[in-house]
C-alpha cells in the first residue's frame, strides 16, 4: 500500500463520514423543482437534423435498444425483456445492492468485468432513445425510456450497489438523465420525473463526498468536476446545492492546468483518453465561457488530436483504450476524434477542423444548436510536428504519416500507459500500415491485459522477453524506463528523431530518417551484456513475403528488413499477433518478428516504404568511420548513414 499523507487521510475521513451520514439520512429535494435548461432548444436541432445520415444512424441505434440489444463497447449485449442493472451479463455474474463501499468491483469473481456493467448504467444509450422520440415523434421510444428508470431507480437505491461505487459512473449517468430531461421536453410522467429530479439530487449530493481527489485524480476527477458543475448550474438556487457550481469550476480550472500539459497533450499518454479529456473540457467550455489560457491550452489540445490523426482523420491508439466517451459512445472508436474536432471548430472558430457535417450532428449540434455550418473543403497541408510534453513524434508528407512514442510513461503508477515506448505507427492515406494493438480488456482476463500493454505488441524491441516495464496490477507499472529525446530536425525534405530507452541495464536507441513523401528507415540499436532481443512489427490485413526479410502489406506498402544475423517470422494471432478495434473484441492479425543475439551490442534495420515499390527490394547494415550505413537495393539505391551525433547523411 503507498503512503499516504495526512492531508489525504483527513480527506479520505471526512469523505467517509459523508458517505454514512448520506446513508443513514438521504438528503430531501423539497418542493417541486423544474431545473435550469443547459442545452440548446431541442426542437429546432430535431429540425435540422430530419432527413439527414445521422438522424437515420440514430432511429436505427434507437430500434436495437428498444428490443433490448444493447451495443457497448466493442459487444452486444441482449438482457431480454427485464433488465438487471447490476449484472454482468457476459460472465453471468451479479451484486447485492448492499452499501456501495461494500462492493468489490474490481473482483471480476465475485462482481464480474465492472467495465461492461457500468458501461450500460452510464445511461447514454437513453439519451439516444430521446433523441429519436425528438427526431420522430414516436412515444415508443420515451415510453422505453421510461420504464427502464423505473426499473433503474427500484433495482438501485442510494448509494446501494455496484453503480454508486464509481463517482465518474455517477457522473456520466447524471449528465444523462439531464439530457433525457430536456429532450423529453416535460413529455415524461410527472411522478417520474419527479424521481429523476430527487435522482439527480442524490446524484450530485453522492458526487460532492466522493470527488476523486486522491483516487484517481485524471480524468475520472475531471469528469465528476463538470457534471457537479452542471449540477449546480441545473439546481440553481436550491437548498444544500450552493457550493456544487463553484466547486466543480474550480476543480475543473485547475485540472486543466494539472492534467494538460502545455504541447496540448493530456498528460495520461493515451491518445483515447486525450479524446476524451478534450470533450469533457470543451462542454465545460459552452457552459462557462473560460478564460484566455483555458482556451489557449483548448486550442492546443485540438491541434494534437489533429496532428495525430492526420490525412486519415483516424485516432492511433496509443496507451489505454476504454471503448467509452462522454456523449454517444457508438460507432468506430477510431473515428471519434472527428466529432471532436468538429467541436472544436465551432467552438474555437477553426473552420478547417469542420470537415463533414456528420461530424457536426454527432455531438456539436446537441451541445451548440444549429449553425450555418460548411464543411471546410480545402486541402490542409500536413506539417511534421514534434509534441516535445507528449514525447510524440510525427512525421507526414503527402498522405504519408508516422508517429514515434519517444515519451515516458504516465503520472503517478503510469496506469493507462503501454509498454511502447518508441513504438511506430504508420499510415499511407487512409491505409494503415504499421498497428498500434489497442487495449481489449482491463480487469476482464489478467493475461490478455498484459499482451496487449505489453512491449511484444507493438512496433518497438523487446530485450530479454521481458516488458520495459514490470505490470502491476491492471492499472500501474514499476521501474518504469528512462527515456531521452535526443534529437529532432524537420524540413521539407525529411525528419529525423533520435531517442534512447533505457532500462533492466539495457540501453535502446532507435533511429528514424522519413525522407519524404515515401521512405522511412529505422535503425535499432542495443547495449548492454548477453543481449537477446525481438523487434515487432504489427500490420493488418493480408502480407506477402516477396523475397526473404521484404514484406508487401495490405495498406500498399513494403517493409524490408535487414537479415545478417537475424531469424525473422511472420505468424498470426498466437502469442503476438493480435488486435483490439474497441474495448471487449478482439482478432488475430500478422505480425513480423525478427530476433537477434549478441554479446555487448546489436543492431537492426528496417525500411518502409509507403507505397510498394516496383521489385522487391534488400536491406543491409555496415558499420562506417562514422557510425552506421543502411542500403536499401530495389529499384532504386537509397543510403542512410546514421552518424553518432549529426543528422543522418542521405546519398542515392
Amino acid at each position: 500500500m503507498r503512503w499516504r499523507s495526512p492531508s489525504e487521510i483527513s480527506f479520505r475521513v471526512r469523505q467517509e463520514v459523508q458517505n454514512v451520514a448520506l446513508r443513514l439520512k438521504p438528503p430531501a429535494l423539497r418542493g417541486e423543482c423544474a431545473g435550469a435548461s443547459l442545452f440548446p432548444d431541442a426542437e429546432a436541432i430535431a429540425k435540422a437534423l430530419r432527413g439527414t445520415e445521422y438522424a437515420a444512424r440514430i432511429m436505427d441505434l434507437a430500434q436495437r435498444i428498444l428490443e433490448h440489444r444493447f451495443p457497448l463497447l466493442g459487444i452486444e449485449i441482449e438482457t431480454g425483456p427485464e433488465i438487471q442493472w447490476r449484472r454482468d451479463y457476459l460472465l453471468h455474474r451479479e451484486t447485492a445492492a448492499v452499501y456501495f463501499r461494500r462492493i468489490p468491483y474490481l473482483d471480476v469473481q465475485r462482481a464480474g468485468d465492472h467495465k461492461t456493467i457500468w458501461e450500460l448504467n452510464r445511461h447514454q444509450h437513453l439519451v439516444v432513445l430521446a433523441q429519436a422520440y425528438r427526431l420522430s415523434g414516436r412515444a415508443i421510444f420515451l415510453a422505453e425510456t421510461a420504464r427502464q428508470l423505473e426499473s433503474w431507480l427500484e433495482q438501485n437505491p442510494y448509494q446501494r450497489g455496484i453503480n454508486w461505487t464509481s463517482a465518474l459512473e455517477v457522473a456520466i449517468r447524471s449528465l444523462s438523465w439531464m439530457w433525457v430531461l430536456h429532450l423529453s421536453n416535460d413529455a415524461l410522467d410527472a411522478p417520474l420525473k419527479q424521481r429523476m429530479m430527487e435522482g439527480l439530487y442524490w446524484h450530485g449530493y453522492h458526487l460532492a463526498a466522493n470527488l476523486s481527489i486522491y483516487f484517481s485524480p485524471n480524468t475520472h476527477l475531471l469528469g465528476e468536476a463538470i457534471a457537479l458543475h452542471a449540477l449546480g448550474r441545473f439546481f440553481h438556487g436550491t437548498a444544500g446545492t450552493e457550493q456544487w457550481e463553484s466547486t466543480g469550476a474550480s476543480i475543473v480550472a485547475q485540472q486543466m492546468i494539472q492534467q494538460v500539459r502545455e504541447d496540448g497533450s493530456h498528460i495520461e499518454q493515451s491518445s483515447y483518453y486525450h479524446v476524451y479529456a478534450l470533450d469533457m473540457l470543451l462542454f465545460h467550455t459552452i457552459l462557462t465561457k473560460p478564460g484566455q489560457s483555458y482556451t489557449a491550452k483548448l486550442v492546443r489540445m485540438a491541434e494534437y488530436l489533429d496532428a495525430l490523426m492526420g490525412a486519415s482523420r483516424s485516432l492511433p491508439f496509443f496507451g489505454d483504450d476504454d471503448g467509452g466517451r462522454f456523449f454517444h459512445p457508438y460507432g468506430a472508436r477510431n473515428q471519434f476524434g472527428r466529432a471532436t474536432l468538429a467541436t472544436c471548430g465551432a467552438v474555437l472558430d477553426r473552420a478547417e477542423w469542420i470537415v463533414d457535417s456528420n461530424d457536426f450532428n454527432e455531438q456539436a449540434i446537441w451541445w451548440l444548436g444549429p449553425r450555418n455550418v460548411r464543411p471546410c473543403e480545402c486541402k490542409k497541408q500536413r506539417a511534421s510536428r514534434l509534441f516535445p510534453g507528449a514525447g510524440m513524434a510525427v512525421m507526414a508528407s503527402e498522405g504519408s504519416q508516422c508517429i514515434i512514442d519517444a515519451g515516458s510513461f504516465g503520472p503517478f503508477r503510469g496506469g493507462h500507459s503501454h509498454a511502447d515506448t518508441l513504438s511506430i505507427v504508420a499510415r499511407s492515406g487512409s491505409e494503415e500500415l504499421l498497428i498500434d494493438p489497442g487495449t481489449y480488456t482491463y480487469v476482464g482476463d489478467p493475461k490478455w491485459r498484459d499482451m496487449f500493454r505489453g512491449t511484444a505488441a507493438h512496433n518497438t524491441i523487446r530485450l530479454q522477453g521481458l516488458d520495459q516495464a514490470e505490470p502491476a496490477g491492471a492499472f500501474g507499472w514499476r521501474n518504469p524506463p528512462q527515456v531521452t529525446l535526443q534529437a529532432w530536425h524537420s524540413d521539407e525534405h525529411q525528419d529525423y528523431l533520435d531517442a534512447d530507452c533505457r532500462y533492466r541495464e539495457f540501453r535502446h536507441r532507435r533511429r528514424v530518417c522519413f525522407l519524404k513523401p515515401q521512405l522511412l528507415f529505422i535503425l535499432d540499436e542495443i547495449e548492454g551484456d548477453e543481449i537477446d532481443a525481438e523487434q515487432f512489427w504489427h500490420t493488418t490485413g493480408r502480407i506477402e513475403m516477396l523475397t526473404p526479410g521484404c514484406f508487401a502489406l495490405t495498406g500498399g506498402g513494403t517493409l524490408v528488413l535487414a537479415l545478417a544475423g537475424a531469424t525473422v517470422d511472420l505468424t498470426e494471432g498466437g502469442e503476438f499477433g493480435w488486435r483490439s478495434r474497441a474495448f471487449g473484441s478482439k482478432e488475430p492479425t500478422p505480425v513480423i518478428v525478427s530476433r537477434r543475439h549478441g554479446r555487448q551490442s546489436l543492431q537492426f534495420g528496417a525500411t518502409l516504404a509507403f507505397s510498394s515499390p516496383t521489385c522487391p527490394s534488400t536491406l543491409t547494415l555496415a558499420r562506417v568511420p562514422n557510425g552506421i550505413r543502411v542500403d536499401l537495393n530495389g529499384a532504386a539505391k537509397v543510403s542512410v548513414t546514421f552518424s553518432q551525433s549529426s543528422p543522418p547523411e542521405i546519398s542515392t
